[in-house]
């Protein structure tokens, strides 16, 4: 069963300006959630497009998509493949692109996934689950250093060190298996006092597994510049985001494509190939209302961002600091 909660809903499709005709592009389908009110709105000429490389969640956006699968084509590939995948169904430019990043309720709640450090499974987290690197494999085969730096990048874990040589000392005796047995050993490795504030020991060293088993945030800003390059102009691009490294990335490729090029000062006119090719429709972040919140508890940290195409793309703007 893969049912999920779709996040800010209203407020995505009222911030694509869904044009009737158009073609729109899904990048995380899930459970179909967003999709269904895109399809709402599309005329027998509209056409989505929609790629998850979880089978499982292709499989459900199917079933939920039925009344309007002939508009349909599912695409089982990280949205960071955009570019190609679109040129191989013959499309080289779209109306509207959404990205709703993180992991889904379903791949959090079903055990055997191994992403949640609520419930005790094998190590795994892998979004596509034909690749071959698991959190297993990180957690025993990586160094001291190369957990740390995993650790401490993408999960913003301070006690990285200290985990990580945890890991390294339990792993000699037996191979760390288990979602359960990686949170005791986390647990020995942070101090009690800190412990007992911010949340549970183990949230940020699965956050920050889940990122490098999945190569999260390098596959999002290459598939953010591929949307920058795909969409139309007066095209939109919306980008939900759930936790801070991937807002960070968000926020600043869109005021770097919105940014005009510097021109000599006293310059009368920017010239055309100076002008930012995006503008931003949301200077803040767009966030759950408080009832969503209540309804949804996992909606708490979405942030939704926005922009519009005003001008033709160029290379020059594409956002090449990366996610640090």
């Amino acid at each position: 069963m893969f049912e999920h909660v779709t996040v800010l809903k209203t407020e995505t499709i009222e911030g694509l300006a869904i044009n009737p005709s158009g073609t729109y592009v899904d990048c995380t389908v899930g459970g179909g959630g967003h999709a269904y009110s895109i399809l709402q709105k599309l005329n027998e000429h509209g056409r989505l497009i929609a790629f998850d490389q979880d089978l499982k969640a292709i499989t459900a956006a199917k079933k939920h998509l039925h009344k309007y699968i002939d508009q349909v084509t599912f695409i089982q590939h990280n949205f960071r493949h955009l570019k190609e995948q679109l040129q191989t169904h013959d499309i080289e430019h779209v109306d509207g692109i959404l990205f709703d990043l993180g992991v889904s309720s379903p791949q959090l709640d079903v055990d055997e996934r191994g992403f949640s450090y609520q419930t005790n499974a094998t190590l795994d987290m892998r979004m596509n689950q034909q690749q071959s690197l698991t959190a297993k494999t990180i957690v025993n085969e990586y160094t001291v250093d190369e957990l740390t730096f995993i650790l401490k990048e993408y999960g913003e874990e301070r006690f990285a060190y200290r985990i990580a040589r945890t890991i390294e000392r339990e792993r000699k005796n037996e191979p760390i298996q288990t979602t359960h047995t990686l949170v005791d050993i986390i647990k020995q490795a942070i101090p009690a006092p800190a412990r007992r504030k911010g949340g549970h020991p183990a949230r940020r060293t699965f956050q920050a597994l889940r990122i490098a088993v999945n190569d999260e945030l390098n596959a999002i800003v290459t598939a953010l510049n591929q949307a920058a390059e795909v969409v139309k102009v007066g095209g939109r691009i919306a980008v939900i985001t759930f936790h801070s490294l991937e807002d960070r990335i968000c926020k600043h490729a869109f005021r770097t494509w919105s940014t005009n090029k510097p021109v000599p000062r006293n310059f009368p006119v920017i010239p055309d190939d100076h002008q930012a090719p995006f503008k931003r429709l949301t200077r803040k972040p767009i966030t759950p209302s408080e009832t969503e919140i209540t309804e949804n508890k996992r909606a708490r940290s979405a942030k939704l961002r926005i922009v519009e195409k005003t001008n033709q793309w160029s290379h020059e703007f594409a956002y090449k600091e990366g996610w640090r």
